[in-house]
């Protein structure tokens, strides 16, 4: 491949500016990472802790309508350019297989995030990509790029720019958020940032607290608003936290915002109908205890009887104590801070940039990934999106190079 003299600088070594850079180099373009951590993609690497969910399975229209509303339309874009399947094929590509697991999620078989990140970091280096770590951008000084190193103050002036700098979740990775002053001053306007993916505060009795804290409530359905996702949920010693509480946790968030607190229903039992419960629970109880019947009739376990007797005492007749354990109504007070959330909302709004993520304010300089002002809730499609948006920066990079 013929090296072109033009370099772009990446900022920010997260899946976004990796993946940026990986395309800039594919087209011959020399590309330089930098990244203020000491080693790259640490956030990445977290999330694979957990299995390292890629993206999804399910099909476009669905997949879409996970994003928040506002970025639908921009994150369609990104998505064609970098669907889900391309990102299968190019985590396969790297010698990692993948498999679809029974909620339709797409994980490597390796189940983490190492081993790919390692074949990445390999097919860069053999790209000519130059990643110089503990390189910390502070913003422009004369139109040059300025960064903080451990060899003292640094200046570059490359052909263009693509940061991708995260939001401000996880600050301890490396997404503090630190770069918003700079880009505010160079004209773009930004949102502030509110937790995403994030636990809600209930006001647990003591008892409940302590007794059950850390256990997960499993194939249940949840409620808010209208909407109704099936999913699990963890009882936290705040409160509720996990994928089916973050599938919902943007309309949550803005309710709790707007009106101080919010209801979520649970049903506990979605695979049954009311009248089915209902008549499971007509059965004499007999000698049992009334958590061993429940845990017989109704399939509930010990957390969530115990859940079912945090809404008060237990409904006498049938028909009621089955419309509790398939509307049992959570009183939300308030969002986990940023500390706690796995992602963030805010950042540069879209507006602030064109369909190939330049900054319109400063021509040159593209975005990518978190710090611009989209969100989704985890099971692949933040990972997706922001390796999407990698794709669509260092193409529009490209083309704005090639038309200059």
């Amino acid at each position: 491949m013929t090296r072109s003299s033009r370099t772009v600088a990446v900022i920010g070594a997260g899946p976004a500016g990796l993946t940026a850079a990986e395309r800039l180099a594919r087209g011959g373009l020399r590309v330089v990472v930098h990244e203020r951590m000491p080693s790259v993609a640490r956030k990445f690497l977290m999330a694979g802790r957990g299995g390292l969910n890629l993206t999804h399975s399910e099909p476009p229209e669905p997949f879409l309508n996970r994003y928040d509303a506002a970025a639908r339309t921009r994150i369609e874009g990104w998505l064609d350019a970098f669907s889900p399947a391309d990102l299968v094929a190019w985590v396969e590509g790297l010698g990692q297989p993948t498999f679809v697991g029974s909620s339709g999620r797409v994980f490597p078989k390796a189940m983490k995030a190492s081993p790919l990140l390692r074949a990445w970091l390999a097919r860069l280096e053999g790209l000519g990509v130059e990643v110089r770590t503990r390189s910390r951008w502070t913003g422009w000084r004369d139109e040059a790029l300025v960064f903080d190193t451990p060899e003292g103050e640094r200046t570059e002036r490359p052909d263009a720019v693509i940061l991708a700098l995260g939001g401000a979740s996880w600050a301890k990775l490396g997404s503090d958020a630190a770069w918003v002053p700079a880009l505010e001053a160079a004209g773009a306007e930004t949102a502030a940032f509110r937790p995403a993916n994030v636990g809600f505060d209930v006001a647990w009795s003591p008892m409940f607290r302590d007794r059950f804290a850390g256990t997960p409530l499993k194939g249940i359905a949840l409620t808010h608003d209208g909407r109704t996702v099936r999913g699990e949920a963890m009882i936290a010693a705040y409160g509720v936290e996990g994928g089916g509480i973050y599938a919902l946790s943007a309309a949550l968030r803005e309710a709790v915002e707007h009106d101080g607190s919010t209801v979520l229903t649970l049903d506990l039992r979605p695979d049954l109908s009311l009248e089915a419960l209902t008549q499971r629970l007509s059965k004499p109880r007999g000698k049992d205890s009334v958590s061993n019947w429940l845990r017989k009739a109704a399939r509930l376990d010990a957390a969530a009887v115990a859940l079912l007797r945090e809404a008060g005492p237990l409904p006498a007749t049938p028909a009621e104590l089955a419309a509790r354990i398939k509307g049992l109504a959570l009183i939300l007070t308030g969002a986990q801070g940023l500390a706690r959330a796995i992602s963030s909302a805010g950042g540069v709004m879209l507006d602030a940039v064109n369909e190939r993520l330049m900054l319109k304010a400063r021509p040159g300089v593209f975005l990518a990934g978190e710090m611009l002002d989209w969100e989704a809730p985890t099971g692949g499609y933040l990972l997706q999106a922001s390796f999407a948006s990698g794709v669509v920066a260092a193409e529009g990079a490209r083309a704005w190079l090639d038309a200059r």
